[in-house]
């Protein structure tokens, strides 16, 4: 092991070479002893920018609030080792979206702890028990935002929590800070690309809370090139561009037929055991190409009190059949009492693939006979009068109604299927004024 003074040898020439092109750098890392190497390669001071290092001062949150490919995964994963080697924390708490995430983004990530550890100082991955451990003693605990209840006894003494913005059950949030309370300084690090739930809002109000903000463009150099022409390019200058490559936290949209605030509002952690009715509605896209629309597939219940109750946002880009299975399986996971499709595009086709995959699920067709931003007015109406409840958080969804304005552009925002299953959902289950005849059903 080298000692301080070659330490600070290192530090000194990666200074310098820092100034070279990439080329030149390799070659001359090439003729040199492989301990200077090894200790100028893993001090993170020494590459990263400076809003990926921790900020000054006695913060007990410190939010990195940046675009797509910034460089977020690295820092956090840089400051989670950084610590644990130095000693400074032994019990981590490691949460993301889903176990997927934590697992491909966090841990095993090329950006992830597994690719910035040394290999001298190299955890042990424990699949089976959902963390890593030091060779120094202290374990990384694996966490599903998803799974809230697991975080109600564990106590850590730091933990880094990803893409939080994306969180479907915000109460994790609360139940880990709760464990939050080991040692004497106890922090947390949070990487997300930003969305303006009340969580996010609420986290940049408090005086705990410190944040760095970095743009897609920011890390440019260590990004595909295709990704900025063929990805980056299309957003510049919209909307959404602002949120997902600037990382600003967007205000809701005027006109808007929904708001952040007022779905955040009526917002439930469960919902009520007595449903009295269940649909999962769906709003077929044409095709199923790479650049096609989404399917929308929304899971609506009304319950006794009259109210409706969001429970699942499953839409996505799929293949006819793909999300045929998806429906049935929903149907059947949520007790469903029927299927209500939108037959416009496809008629009876959709009825057809649903019934073959599964013939005894009761499928009903509706049918629009005015526009999207009409037939959404009365179910934002019964969003004012806090008549419907989202169980858990459905960001994509979400944006897309704070941002359904009567002038939507479909060359900016896509066209809002999610909103479109929602909406006929709720209509389904809520509104009076819908006619049922010979197995379809007909809007006015």
């Amino acid at each position: 092991m080298i000692g301080p003074s070659d330490a600070a040898y290192a530090a000194s020439l990666v200074d310098r070479l820092a100034a070279l092109p990439p080329e030149d750098r390799r070659a001359i890392f090439s003729e040199l002893p492989d301990d200077v190497c090894a200790q100028a390669l893993y001090t993170w001071e020494l590459w990263a920018r400076p809003d990926q290092l921790p900020p000054p001062g006695e913060w007990r949150v410190w939010l990195l609030r940046s675009g797509r490919g910034a460089g977020k995964t690295r820092t956090g994963a840089e400051w989670v080792r950084k610590h644990i080697e130095a000693g400074t924390y032994r019990r981590v708490a490691l949460v993301g979206r889903t176990w997927a995430d934590v697992r491909d983004v966090m841990v095993e990530g090329e950006s992830g702890i597994l690719a910035v550890s040394k290999p001298w100082v190299y955890p042990a991955y424990e699949p089976s028990r959902r963390r890593l451990v030091w060779p120094n003693g202290a374990i990384a605990k694996l966490y599903s935002a998803e799974e809230p209840d697991l975080l109600r006894g564990p106590q850590h003494d730091a933990a880094w929590c990803d893409e939080l913005a994306s969180w479907r059950a915000p109460e994790t949030w609360d139940n880990l800070m709760m464990g939050l309370r080991l040692g004497t300084d106890p922090r947390c690090v949070v990487t997300t690309t930003p969305r303006p739930t009340k969580l996010i809002r609420t986290l940049i109000a408090k005086k705990t809370t410190v944040e760095t903000r970095a743009s897609t463009y920011a890390n440019r150099a260590n990004l595909a090139a295709a990704f900025f022409d063929d990805i980056v390019s299309v957003y510049e200058g919209t909307r959404l561009g602002r949120q997902e490559i600037y990382g600003e936290l967007l205000e809701d949209v005027p006109g808007a037929l929904w708001s952040h605030a007022r779905i955040d509002e009526a917002r439930l952690s469960e919902a009520p055991r007595n449903l009295t009715r269940v649909v999962v509605a769906v709003d077929p896209a044409v095709s199923s190409g790479e650049n096609s629309d989404e399917t929308g597939i929304c899971v609506v219940a009304l319950g006794e009190d009259k109210h409706g109750y969001v429970l699942a946002d499953r839409s996505g880009r799929y293949s006819p059949h793909r999300w045929g299975e998806l429906v049935i399986k929903l149907y059947h996971d949520y007790e469903a009492n029927h299927v209500v499709a939108e037959g416009n595009n496809g008629g009876e086709i959709v009825k057809d693939l649903l019934q073959a995959i599964d013939s005894g699920v009761p499928v009903r067709m509706v049918h629009a006979s005015r526009g999207k931003f009409v037939r959404a007015e009365p179910i934002s109406s019964l969003y004012e009068q806090g008549r419907v409840h989202h169980v858990g958080s459905f960001p994509e969804l979400e944006d897309q109604m704070a941002s359904f304005t009567p002038d939507l552009d479909r060359t900016t925002q896509g066209s809002p299927d999610r909103v479109d299953a929602l909406v006929w959902g709720l209509s389904e289950v809520m509104l009076q004024w819908v006619t049922h005849t010979a197995g379809s059903i007909k809007y006015a």
